[in-house]
């Protein structure tokens, strides 16, 4: 009976776990072998050149650059979003608001509107002449704050930054009202009658609670700086001003689609797998300390 079971497992597993081998191991295996090639297209036969593709990366000034402004935008806007996302989650929490239904929807609506649709949306607002931005410093008498915010190289990734900390705020505040919710209000009341403020709870009682979920926002926020800066950067910028909005995932697309540099892209391909994974191992043992 038993054999019988675990063969209609295994044979229930089967087809799943082939799917997975085929689309997902074999061409991530494919990267790694063909980075080591010198490789034009799908036609073209490949040219062994070992970790050429690796030289030639640390050499490649538009890469470098790219590499920068993604390091700014993972260093920058996790601790932004997550901050701003513990803070409103709490105050929604903690206050009792009767609207805190609505508040929760309309700050969490950002999260489901399509990639596409969030930099399009936020193209116009940073419009030099019809934007929101603009037209607001003009109202307020600031005219001459005015900027061409893409499409000025010392503002364009911080446009991009305030864009990406507001897509995301809101699911990461959904998640920490879910985990605030399951903290026992007994701890919230024994604080209260010894005197804790508001602040004194949030910090003794809400972030130590919360430190596992915190943790995993963490990868979570930093991953899809990578994902979602590469659909922003294509639609609102381009990689510009010259290059100073790229970030590494455009660049990767531009080597393979537009240079037909597939062996190169593949090799970026694997420097960002190293180096996500390194950023995870990393915030996993920097945090873990704190989640004792």
């Amino acid at each position: 009976m038993k054999t019988r079971r675990g063969w209609f497992i295994a044979a229930c597993l089967l087809p799943g776990l082939a799917m997975y081998l085929l689309f997902k191991v074999y061409p991530a295996v494919q990267v790694f072998q063909k980075s080591l090639y010198l490789w034009t297209g799908v036609a073209d036969k490949p040219k062994f050149i070992g970790l050429q593709n690796f030289r030639d990366m640390f050499h490649d000034d538009a890469f470098l650059l790219s590499v920068r402004n993604t390091g700014l935008l993972m260093l920058v806007v996790p601790v932004v979003t997550l901050l701003i996302a513990l803070v409103n989650a709490s105050i929604l929490t903690q206050s009792k608001l009767r609207e805190r239904g609505f508040y929760r929807t309309v700050f969490f609506f950002p999260s489901i509107l399509s990639f596409v649709v969030i930099a399009i949306l936020w193209s116009f607002i940073y419009h030099p002449t019809m934007g929101f931005v603009n037209s607001g410093l003009e109202m307020l008498g600031l005219g001459d704050w005015a900027l061409p915010w893409l499409g000025d190289q010392r503002t364009v990734l911080w446009a991009l930054a305030v864009t990406l900390v507001w897509q995301a705020a809101g699911y990461y505040m959904v998640m920490y009202m879910a985990g605030i919710d399951s903290i026992s209000p007994d701890l919230y009341e024994a604080a209260s009658i010894d005197g804790a403020t508001a602040f004194q709870k949030f910090f003794h009682i809400t972030v130590p609670m919360l430190w596992e979920i915190i943790r995993v926002t963490i990868i979570f926020s930093i991953n899809g700086v990578l994902t979602i800066s590469f659909v922003l950067v294509a639609v609102m910028t381009a990689g510009g001003p010259d290059r100073h909005s790229e970030v590494v995932m455009t660049y990767l697309y531009g080597q393979a689609f537009t240079n037909s540099n597939f062996g190169y892209a593949m090799a970026i391909g694997v420097f960002i797998f190293v180096v996500s994974i390194l950023l995870a191992f990393i915030s996993n043992r920097l945090t873990q300390r704190g989640s004792h």
